[in-house]
C-alpha cells in the first residue's frame, strides 16, 4: 500500500469508529422500540395505553429491581469470563436466614423467641454476610480448585436451596418488625438498585479492581504475566456477587413481609439475561453496568407487556429464553466484527 492510501486509510478507520453506535444506545434504542410495540398492541387488542398507566410502571420498577441487583453482581462476574448460576438460591437462602433476625416478639412462633425486635441492622448484616460467604465458597472453589465456574455455581444453586428448605424445615418465616419491612416499601428497592449500580459503574469504569477485572476477561494469561493476582481477584468479584445476591434476599423479604424457601426461583436466569441483553459478553472482557442497566428494564418491560397483553405465563418463559439465544448470537456475531477490525 502507498504511503498516499495508508494515510487516507487511517482517517477513513476513524470516522468509521467515531460513527458506530454506542452499545448503550442501540440498546436503548430496542428498550425503545419495545415500548411503542406494547403501546400500539396495547390500543389494537386491549383498547389500553401500555405507557400511560403509571400504576403498572411503577410495580415493573419494584419488580425488575431485585432482578436488577443481582444483575450487577453477574455482570462483573461475566466480564472475568466466568458465570453464576446460585444467585437466586442464595437469594432464598439469605431472605429465610435473615429474616429469622427480623422478627417481632408479637409473633408467636418466631425462630429464635430471644432474638426478636433486633435493630434492621442486625438482619441486613447477616444476609449481606450469608451472601458474601456463599461467594466466597463460589470464588475460591473456581480460583483454587481450577473448577469451572458452571459446576462450582450449580453446586452452590442446589446446597443454598437445601439450606433455605432445612431452616426452618420448609415453613415460612413471617411476623417482620416495621423497621426491616420500610426497606421494600415505596420507592425503596429501586433506590438500593440504582445506588448500588452507581457505585460498581464507578468501580468497572475508574478504578483498579474495573481495570483488572477486565483484563481478567479478555486475557488471562497477559493479566497474569502483568501481575494481576487472578486468583485473588477472582474470588473478590465472586464475593462481590455474592453479597449482592444477599442484598437481593433482603430487600425481596422485606418487600413481601415474609421469607420462604422458593424465593429466588429463577432469578439466576433473569439476571444472566439482563446481562446479556444489555452488551456483556459471555466471552468475558466487555460489558457495562449502564447496559445492564437497561437490559433489566427491557426484562422488566417485556414481562411486564406479557402480562398487560393477557398472554399466557408458559408462553412468556419460552419468549424469554429465545430473547437469550438471540442475544448470545448477536454477541457472536459482534465479537467476529471486532476481531475483523
Amino acid at each position: 500500500m502507498s504511503t498516499k492510501a495508508a494515510e487516507g486509510a487511517a482517517p477513513l478507520a476513524t470516522r468509521q469508529r467515531r460513527r458506530r453506535m454506542p452499545t448503550e444506545l442501540s440498546i436503548f434504542l430496542v428498550l425503545v422500540g419495545i415500548a411503542l410495540i406494547y403501546e400500539v398492541l396495547g390500543w389494537m387488542f386491549i383498547g389500553q395505553s401500555f405507557l400511560m398507566n403509571s400504576q403498572r410502571l411503577t410495580i415493573m420498577i419494584l419488580q425488575v429491581s431485585v432482578i436488577g441487583i443481582i444483575a450487577v453482581g453477574v455482570t462483573q462476574v461475566i466480564i472475568t469470563g466466568g458465570i453464576d448460576l446460585s444467585s437466586g438460591s442464595v437469594v432464598g437462602m439469605t431472605a429465610m436466614i435473615a429474616t429469622s433476625f427480623a422478627q417481632s416478639s408479637t409473633w408467636g412462633r418466631a425462630v429464635f423467641p430471644s432474638l426478636t425486635d433486633l435493630p434492621a441492622f442486625v438482619p441486613i448484616m447477616v444476609g449481606l454476610l450469608i451472601g458474601a460467604a456463599a461467594g466466597l465458597a463460589n470464588g475460591a472453589l473456581i480460583a483454587y480448585t481450577k473448577i469451572p465456574p458452571f459446576i462450582a455455581t450449580l453446586g452452590m444453586f442446589v446446597s443454598a436451596r437445601g439450606v433455605a428448605k432445612w431452616y426452618t424445615k420448609g415453613q415460612p418465616v413471617s411476623g417482620i418488625t416495621e423497621q426491616f419491612h420500610f426497606i421494600g416499601t415505596k420507592a425503596w428497592p429501586v433506590v438500593v438498585f440504582l445506588v448500588v449500580a452507581l457505585i460498581f459503574h464507578i468501580a468497572l469504569r475508574y478504578t483498579r479492581y474495573g481495570k483488572f477485572t477486565y483484563a481478567i476477561g479478555a486475557n488471562p494469561q497477559a493479566a497474569r504475566v502483568s501481575g494481576i493476582n487472578i486468583e485473588a481477584h477472582l474470588v473478590k468479584v465472586y464475593v462481590i456477587a455474592g453479597l449482592l445476591a444477599g442484598l437481593a434476599g433482603i430487600v425481596t423479604a422485606a418487600r413481601a413481609e415474609t421469607a420462604q424457601a422458593s424465593m429466588g426461583v429463577g432469578y439466576e436466569l433473569d439476571a444472566i439475561a439482563a446481562t446479556v441483553i444489555g452488551g456483556t459478553s459471555l466471552t468475558g472482557g466487555v460489558g457495562r453496568i449502564t447496559g445492564t442497566v437497561i437490559g433489566t428494564i427491557i426484562l422488566g418491560v417485556m414481562t411486564s407487556g406479557f402480562t398487560f397483553l393477557r398472554i399466557d405465563a408458559y408462553y412468556q418463559e419460552i419468549v424469554k429464553g429465545l430473547i437469550i439465544v438471540a442475544a448470545v448470537v448477536i454477541d457472536v456475531y459482534r465479537q467476529k466484527k471486532r476481531r475483523k477490525h
